[in-house]
């Protein structure tokens, strides 16, 4: 059985790396680059390449005492051959790119890649605000919607390590496109971009509110936590702003329960740092259309891991392959 993995989550515009112990669950070396984006994919994989040798020289663990690394990103794969297909968030051509294979060739290690959403819903259901919880679903809010199933400690990963991808579900048939281009798509109506929009919007129309003094009329720079701000400062549009999204959050969140029966369900991401203000209509919003499952008896957390989860969740999902069995 082998106690040390790396685990790196990558980002748009930095990548996370530290190395696990799964006999302590603990990190350590842990090291935070900004991403070499601009050099491509190929640049990009160097670049891990590099940061997983930094990590274990600092955690003072030599390359080769390192049973494998995990690698967590905001794509779909073809987990079968190794590739992504989709990464939106980096530039360049990543579809087919063989990352498995490349990695493995670099450092001579096991490879496991993750999709970003479901390596933070293994880390909470393992370590953080999910942990103990048969099931449990965790849902990303940020600038998009991310979600992942985890059962008995472990992720369902479905076809192609595609289950709980909920931000394109529909949760009005007749509605906006999301970016996927499906109607009514969850993510068009309660990500932090879609709340964004509804502040731009009463600005634009002339309705009395404090948002754009906020931002000195730069509707570029009005953002979730600017309406968080008007809020906390009274301002009635952006408290019915943030109800709003909430209710959405809740319908779409209903959806998820109703299918799943989780035990518990863990929110994440920056869209979750508005707090109360949207966790309170979201769960008036869940009591009113769950009626088939005892949503009484289901635990709806915010994220205990913070930035960390990434790479926690990346660390465990190579960490679980190499010691299956």
């Amino acid at each position: 059985m082998t106690d040390k993995v790396v685990g790196i989550d990558l980002g748009g515009t930095k990548i996370a790396a530290a190395v696990y112990d799964g006999r302590t669950q603990t990190l350590s070396g842990q090291t935070v680059v900004p991403t070499r984006g601009q050099e491509g994919p190929d640049g990009v994989l160097k670049q891990i390449g590099e940061l997983v040798r930094m990590v274990c020289e600092r955690a003072d663990v030599p390359l080769a005492a390192i049973g494998g690394v995990g690698v967590g990103m905001p794509a779909t794969f073809d987990l079968e051959k190794g590739q992504t297909l989709l990464l939106p968030n980096i530039p360049g051509d990543w579809w087919g790119k063989p990352v498995v294979s490349i990695l493995q060739a670099d450092l001579e290690r096991p490879v496991a890649l993750v999709n970003d959403a479901r390596s933070f819903t293994l880390a909470e259901a393992t370590l953080g605000a999910g942990r103990g919880y048969d099931c449990v679903f965790g849902l990303t809010l940020g600038t998009g919607i991310g979600g992942g199933i985890a059962i008995n400690g472990k992720l369902h990963l479905g076809l192609s390590g595609s289950a709980g991808e909920v931000g394109h579900h529909s949760i009005d048939h007749q509605g906006v496109p999301d970016g996927s281009g499906n109607p009514g798509g969850w993510e068009a109506y309660a990500s932090g971009p879609a709340i964004a929009a509804m502040g731009v919007k009463a600005v634009m129309q002339g309705i009395t509110t404090q948002i754009g003094g906020l931002v000195n009329y730069d509707l570029n720079l009005i953002t979730p936590g600017v309406i968080l701000q008007a809020a906390e400062q009274g301002d009635a549009i952006a408290r019915d702003i943030l109800r709003t999204a909430g209710e959405y959050i809740g319908a779409g969140l209903s959806n998820v329960i109703i299918i799943l029966a989780p035990h518990c369900v863990v929110i994440g991401g920056g869209v979750a740092e508005l707090g109360e203000w949207i966790m309170e209509p979201m769960r008036a919003s869940i009591a009113r259309r769950c009626k088939t499952v005892p949503v009484d008896q289901i635990a709806i957390k915010r994220a205990a891991l913070g930035s960390q989860a990434g790479v926690f969740g990346a660390a465990l999902q190579v960490w679980q392959q190499i010691n299956a069995g």
